[in-house]
């Protein structure tokens, strides 16, 4: 890299328009959308889609609810040209919806799509040819009175093939392509003389589409090219003044967004931003952004991984597990303040409550995810996040104190292999360490004389055998006293907690509690059973039985206490 850029690069002019108006505007409501995955998507392919996959993704489109559709360019390919003869012939375009084609500005091209879209009910036609400086330049070789004329001619091209197709609703499209580095003023002139050409009128508007090509400026200074085009063309009110970014910035969305506050009406873009090079403008991402700001953008992405499981079959390329709204991970937290944070705040809301989450922008369930994702454990992680997966998944909710004692051990476990922790894998180590799966059997009697609880029974662990009495408050008490005498151990309970999981015949208890086991160690015991009492009478020997593995393990004991 050049330690000084500037003798190589030069930055953007500002357009130094003072009196703009896009930055105290707002965005309120969805524009027209175009989707664009089966051209300019498609073209940017290693391996361009075949029929059947033109096919999914156009239903997939339709599905989402886009009501323009580029369907493809179908003068470039005979592919392109059979597919679009598919959607006509076999009356595959619902009544709601439009499709779009795209030729360059050439006689042959043009003639092409207009004999493809013979008997097409409706159809958006767009026309291009290049504007900057560059272009005319180095690639065309004509000057800008050159540039205009061949502009005006294939757009009175396009009329003089339309009125032989009277049947169909004609919509006329012109790109001035590398808007973004084109003189505005040289752009206005070129979209007015198409313009003039085809005579848009309010009730009949056309279709004027700014593309960033190229992204060459910060997306503030592309707002103010938009804002300055749509005060300084003709005929504004009979235009449809169209935006088709790329992302060669990276800042692909802001420069959607801030069109759309400079007076944009509409956006062309790709389903998770696939384009050439870097590329398009990813539609999903400026809908869904609209959506967590509280206003419709009238897209259905309540199934998104449905739909990217159609984009990635169709595109044959992988949506990144970090990308916007869709990613794997993109509603997951590993960071253990994170995950306190949400586990708090997700205990605290209640259903109708505006969506205040802390690390989420959007309710996950709105786009068909469920919750499993949005904590998951690895060696960063904290109680809050184990306690949450326990939760959600297995419907334990464990006493703060058990939270921390259960996370050393999860802890352990991470250390020792490295790996993140699923909720299955969390709740096998929980199974292990407070012996749930041990064998563990208990079976007793009770008799109430006055308010003395007497207990009388067995207490089996493996292949050893307790035989239990006593006598206390109430039924833990008693136990307590008993299985202390019968296995030489002093018990004392500090803390009870209970809860049911489940509902009806197939509900259960599950008991924690914490006891004081020899004076010298303070435990955890948790049991499940159908019977409150049972399951309390066996968290009391789970927690006695995890004694002896605190003795012989310094890190548990550290755990424990």
């Amino acid at each position: 890299m050049l330690k000084n850029p500037s003798t190589k690069y030069r930055a953007a002019k500002s357009i130094g328009l003072t009196d703009r108006t896009w930055p105290n505007a707002t965005i309120t409501r969805a524009p027209i959308w175009c989707s664009v995955d089966m051209r300019d998507g498609n073209q940017a392919l290693i391996e361009p889609m075949d029929i059947p996959r033109k096919l999914k993704m156009f239903e997939q489109l339709v599905k989402i609810g886009f009501k323009e559709i580029e369907v493809g360019f179908p003068s470039a390919s005979q592919i392109e040209f059979d597919f679009l003869r598919k959607l006509i012939d076999e009356n595959r375009i619902p009544d709601d919806v439009t499709i779009q084609v795209l030729t360059q500005a050439r006689p042959e091209l043009i003639e092409r799509t207009f004999e493809s879209l013979v008997g097409v009910p409706r159809v958006i036609v767009h026309l291009y040819n290049a504007t900057a400086p560059v272009m005319r330049r180095v690639v065309l070789n004509m000057s800008e009175d050159e540039i205009v004329q061949l502009a005006v001619d294939h757009a009175q091209m396009f009329k003089d093939l339309a009125a032989k197709q009277p049947a169909t609703d004609w919509t006329f499209e012109y790109s001035p392509e590398m808007y973004s580095d084109t003189e505005l003023a040289f752009s206005a002139r070129v979209i007015d003389a198409v313009t003039a050409v085809w005579e848009p009128t309010p009730a009949k508007k056309c279709i004027i589409n700014l593309p960033t090509t190229v992204e060459c400026c910060t997306s503030n200074v592309f707002a103010d090219m938009v804002e300055w085009t749509g005060r300084h063309i003709a005929r504004r009110d009979a235009i449809v003044l169209s935006i088709h970014p790329h992302n060669d910035r990276g800042t692909g969305t802001a420069t959607a967004e801030l069109a759309l506050l400079a007076g944009a009406d509409r956006l062309e873009g790709c389903l998770f931003g696939n384009g050439e090079r870097t590329g398009n403008l990813d539609v999903v991402n400026v809908a869904l952004n609209m959506y967590s700001q509280g206003v419709s953008p009238e897209l259905d992405f309540s199934d998104i991984d449905a739909i990217r499981s159609t984009v990635e079959y169709c595109n044959q390329l992988p949506v990144h597990p970090r990308h916007p709204y869709v990613g794997d991970l993109v509603y997951t937290s590993f960071s253990g303040s994170h995950q306190d944070a949400i586990k708090k705040a997700f205990g605290a809301r209640k259903d109708g409550d505006v969506w205040e989450m802390p690390y989420l922008p959007i309710d996950p369930k709105d786009v068909g995810r469920s919750y499993e994702a949005v904590i998951r454990v690895n060696s960063q992680s904290g109680k809050g996040g184990i306690s949450y997966l326990l939760e959600s998944e297995y419907g334990l909710q464990l006493p703060r104190r058990l939270q921390i004692e259960f996370s050393q051990a999860v802890q352990r476990a991470m250390d020792a292999t490295g790996k993140e922790f699923t909720a299955k894998d969390l709740w096998g180590i929980f199974e292990r360490e407070y012996g749930l799966n041990a064998g563990s059997k208990v079976e007793y009697q009770l008799a109430t004389k006055g308010e003395v609880t007497e207990i009388s029974g067995t207490v089996s662990v493996i292949d050893q055998s307790w035989s239990v009495k006593g006598q206390g408050a109430g039924p833990i008490d008693a136990w307590v006293q008993g299985v202390g005498e019968a296995m030489g151990r002093s018990i004392r309970v500090l803390d009870y907690t209970e809860h049911a999981i489940g509902q009806g015949a197939d509900a259960k208890a599950v008991a924690y509690v914490e006891m004081r086991v020899d004076d010298a160690h303070t435990v955890y015991g948790v049991a499940m059973d159908a019977n409150i009492v049972t399951a309390s009478l066996r968290a009391i020997v789970s927690g006695v039985n995890r004694v002896p593995a605190v003795n012989t393990s310094p890190a548990h004991e550290t755990a424990a206490s």
